[in-house]
């Protein structure tokens, strides 16, 4: 490394920071670049750049890019986003199934929408929720039954779902969940699809297969969402679902989000709220069952502090263990695997100049197993996140967990999300064990994190 610092450093008294070692990644291939092993294999590819090192130079077709390991610069990319980084364009099935809602939106529109989104999915407006949650999973929780066979991804998609519906629509049907639900699923295919395949450096007016379904998938939701967005307009009494809270949000000119801002950040809410929260239950069933001495300390926790009693959300707070069973199943599998911004005039990251139009890429995949940051990064391991009187807590770096997201631009379901992840996990292991199959099952990088196949599972009633 060498040393550079700014012509002021001494006169404030501040050490001269050293400059980045930045090397070249994997030879690409012309006009391609590195994108045919990207697309490939997205996570091992960015763990086969972190390995090389904290900066690593790669192209993502014709478009130069930096990818970033290291938590500190985790931290500077997502900190300033809106000021020296820029919220890229992630495709035109991105933006099919999204809009322009709060995720993709930038500079004022985005401050603009995130004022009147952020107090629906605030902790006194998540507390509101939280009843569902549970009534929705113990309702699951009694149709099962001991030695039954299930398909664990089916179930937690179903379970998500219906509580995804009645939070954000205030609908109960099941036509409204199944419909959404199954178009959903395409959409998220196809995303995943255009991102790391050839349609990530087609021109957006270039017509594919995919593009084509992911427009049927999107045309099914918005229906679904103005059928609904009409009932409620329709409706003379005060609802206390997310839908009818972002109508009645106004901003400080007093305007309210158009019917077009209404179906973009309700998409988005569904997304946060029921894609995230499934994918990270499948995964967190996974770990259990491959880890007994985890899945019976969970048991243990949940008998102590519930005892007789379904979990609420006054009992989140208590749940200390299946907290750290979430947050250790969202650092191995990180629902959201990848986070980027696009340099402008200004941009450092390091204390190095990078160059406008830049692409910025980090891996919640790649940093949350970097074993610099986790002992034994790839155990599940729950206790790491735990002070006991037998062993602290371990010191993990800030950023170096990040499935949120984080800076001004977090997540704004993050607590929804782990909410709804504790009180599920919580009302179903209270009753049952999962046992897997012992097949493997791989992630899929696609919009979130999913299971390559079917999780079968044989559902054993605890004694």
């Amino acid at each position: 490394m060498t040393t550079q610092a700014g012509p002021d450093a001494g006169a404030r008294g501040e050490t001269a920071q050293p400059t980045p070692d930045v090397v070249e990644g994997p030879r690409g291939v012309p006009l391609l670049g590195n994108l045919p092993e990207f697309g490939k294999n997205p996570l091992a590819f960015f763990e086969q750049l972190r390995g090389r090192g904290d900066f690593v130079r790669w192209r993502f077709g014709s478009k130069p890019c930096l990818f970033i390991a290291h938590p500190d610069n985790v931290g500077e990319l997502l900190t300033e986003v809106e000021r020296t980084f820029d919220q890229p364009d992630l495709g035109i099935a991105f933006r099919t199934l999204l809009g322009n809602g709060v995720i993709v939106s930038k500079g004022a529109d985005w401050r603009r929408k995130r004022s009147l989104v952020q107090p629906s999915v605030r902790p006194k407006q998540v507390r509101s929720y939280a009843a569902t949650m549970t009534e929705c999973a113990v309702a699951l929780a009694d149709r099962w039954t001991d030695g039954q066979q299930v398909d664990v991804k089916k179930e937690m998609a179903a379970l998500t779902q219906l509580v995804a519906v009645r939070t954000i629509f205030g609908v109960d049907t099941a036509a409204d969940a199944e419909a959404i639900g199954q178009a959903m699923d395409v959409a998220q295919k196809e995303i995943g699809a255009e991102f790391s395949g050839l349609g990530a450096v087609l021109p957006d007016w270039v017509p594919t297969p995919g593009r084509a379904r992911i427009k049927r998938a999107t045309a099914v939701i918005d229906a679904e969402v103005s059928r609904v967005v009409s009932q409620h307009r329709d409706g003379e009494t005060e609802r206390p679902d997310l839908l009818s809270r972002l109508l009645a949000a106004r901003d400080e000119s007093g305007v309210s989000l158009s019917d077009q801002e209404i179906r973009d950040e309700t998409v988005t809410l569904y997304i946060g709220g029921h894609e995230t929260t499934s994918s990270t239950l499948v995964w967190a069933w996974y770990l259990l069952s491959r880890n007994p001495r985890v899945r019976d300390a969970l048991a243990e926790e949940l008998d102590r502090v519930l005892a007789d009693h379904e979990p609420g959300y006054d009992d989140y707070a208590s749940l200390a263990y299946t907290q750290a069973v979430i947050k250790e199943t969202l650092r191995l599998y990180p629902t959201i695997w990848l986070i980027t911004g696009l340099a402008k005039e200004g941009a450092t990251l390091g204390g190095m100049p990078v160059p406008v139009g830049t692409r910025v890429w980090s891996s919640q995949w790649a940093t949350q197993r970097d074993p610099r940051w986790y002992g034994d990064a790839e155990a599940f391991r729950p206790e790491r996140w735990l002070e006991t009187d037998d062993s602290p807590a371990e010191e993990i770096p800030e950023y170096a967990w990040f499935p949120f997201g984080g800076g001004p631009r977090v997540c704004l379901g993050t607590r929804f999300a782990l909410v709804e992840a504790v009180l599920v996990l919580a009302v179903l292991s209270r009753r049952y064990h999962l046992d897997l199959t012992p097949d493997e099952v791989l992630p899929v990088p696609s919009l979130t994190l999913q299971p390559d196949r079917e999780v079968l599972a044989t559902v054993r009633a605890r004694v």
